[in-house]
């Protein structure tokens, strides 16, 4: 099951996604920007995204607890996400993730394509990847 996040939820998100303030997320959950997995009504992942220049969904974090890992959750996190912003009426969206990652390979199983990157000093490359979720005609 997958639904919208709730300000129950924050603790855990907090927890394991660092680079977010208190007050941030709680305006992310509260804008429906993060999407929690569940199995068994214990949550087990979840997806967070903003919009890029205000206008690009942007997948900015996709994560799986450890040991509910390889099951598909990720897959269906995205999928769902996915429906709902073609829903909303957007055409393209875009993630991106470290070249030294696996979930590049993960991204472009899933139809993800490299556009560019970002190289901020110190770090490996930022692969930026975009998906077109227009419907074809």
């Amino acid at each position: 099951m997958i639904r919208f996040a709730v300000q129950d939820d924050i603790e855990l998100l907090l927890r394991h996604d660092h680079e977010v303030p208190r007050d941030v997320m709680a305006r992310k959950i509260a804008n429906r920007q993060v999407y929690i997995v569940l199995e068994d009504q214990e949550r087990v992942g979840w997806l967070r995204y903003g919009l890029l220049w205000d206008l690009v969904p942007f997948m900015n974090m996709l994560y799986v607890l450890a040991p509910y890992r390889s099951k598909g959750y990720g897959r269906q996190l995205v999928e769902r996400w996915e429906k709902d912003m073609r829903a909303s009426g957007y055409r393209v969206l875009v993630t991106s993730t470290l070249s030294d990652e696996s979930a590049q390979h993960f991204y472009r199983k899933l139809g993800y394509i490299d556009t560019g990157a970002l190289l901020l000093p110190g770090e490996a490359t930022e692969i930026i990847m975009r998906k077109d979720i227009r419907e074809s005609k």
